[in-house]
């Protein structure tokens, strides 16, 4: 081998390990540009990204601000002297329990307002329905939404005034309510409930009601006792002197005797004012027609009072009913 040859084949290798030094360089630049390319892409790719993400908040920005805001419908409370008379009755008689009776409170409402414009101006026409009306009605009382609830009461309030003794057959339902809506209720409500409760003392025959009332002073729920007292009480003020004396006095004294060791004040506090009637009814009538019969010594007011409450009352209640009733004579 010459000289010439055996330098080429030394220096090969060496050649060898720079071409591949070289290609190794080339590898790694390529490899750097990739990384940088990917880095680029990745970075336009996250840009793009939070485009479309600034991009639809946009979109849904303004999707929210194209929808209508939801707001609450005012109910007009309107007295009955203001209510006016509807222009085509037989339309509105012909749907009104079916609008009593729909999912849409607002037309709920609107149909308690063509019931009450109805009771006062065509009561004679709206009569055949009264009964399924009523049990309406009284869904609507039993309703937590207070609008929908006081609109009802204040359609009772007006059948009350309407039908008047027509009302008693079906009123147990409604009185329930009425006693819980005037005892624990919204204020808004509680008053509502309280004026319809006072316009049915006032307009139905008292002897009826305070029929009617009875059970309900010996209800479990002292509020409804309570309510209960208060109605009967007025009912019995109407009643009278002979219509007590029909009624049986008797019978009025042991109601009035339950009540005065009530739970509640309002329910002592009636059963205290009935009481004070009973004896002033029994002194003019009671009392007056002994003092006519007695040729002896007659017997002082308070003495004939006291044997006649012990005669008809436990001794327990015959004492609290002359306690309340002595105490001012």
């Amino acid at each position: 081998m010459s000289g010439k040859a055996l330098r080429d084949h030394n220096a090969s290798p060496l050649l060898d390990r720079k071409a591949g030094s070289s290609n190794k360089g080339s590898i790694g630049k390529s490899l750097s540009g990739n990384n940088i390319e990917n880095v680029d892409m990745q970075n336009s790719k996250n840009l793009n990204q939070d485009a479309t993400a600034i991009k639809t908040s946009s979109e849904a920005a303004k999707l929210t601000d194209a929808v209508p805001e939801i707001v609450c419908p005012e109910i007009e409370y309107v007295e009955s002297e203001n209510l006016n008379d509807l222009p085509d009755v037989d339309a509105h008689l012909a749907t009104l329990l079916d609008r009593l009776d729909s999912k849409d409170w607002l037309m709920v409402c609107e149909a308690l307002t063509h019931a009450r414009q109805l009771s006062i101006f065509h009561k004679e026409a709206m009569l055949p329905i009264l009964a399924n009306e009523i049990i309406l009605i009284v869904k609507s009382v039993k309703n937590p939404r207070s609008a929908l609830c006081k609109t009802a009461i204040m359609a009772s309030s007006d059948l009350f005034k309407a039908y008047q003794d027509q009302m008693i057959d079906y009123l147990d339902p409604l009185l329930l309510q009425l006693f819980l809506r005037s005892s624990q209720d919204k204020r808004f409500v509680a008053e509502a409930a309280e004026k319809a409760l006072i316009m049915m003392t006032t307009c139905i025959s008292p002897n009826l009601l305070v029929h009617k009332l009875q059970p309900y002073v010996k209800h479990k729920n002292p509020r409804i006792r309570a309510k209960a007292s208060v109605c009967i009480c007025r009912s019995v003020q109407r009643l009278g002197l002979e219509g007590i004396k029909d009624y049986g006095l008797d019978t009025l004294l042991q109601i009035a005797a339950s009540q005065l060791s009530d739970q509640l004040p309002e329910a002592r506090e009636a059963a205290r004012i009935l009481a004070l009637e009973l004896r002033s009814v029994y002194d003019k009538y009671v009392f007056g027609h002994q003092l006519q019969e007695e040729v002896a010594q007659p017997p002082s007011n308070n003495d004939a009072w006291e044997q006649f409450c012990k005669t008809k009352l436990s001794t327990i209640n015959a004492l609290a009913v002359i306690r309340v009733t002595t105490a001012t004579t």
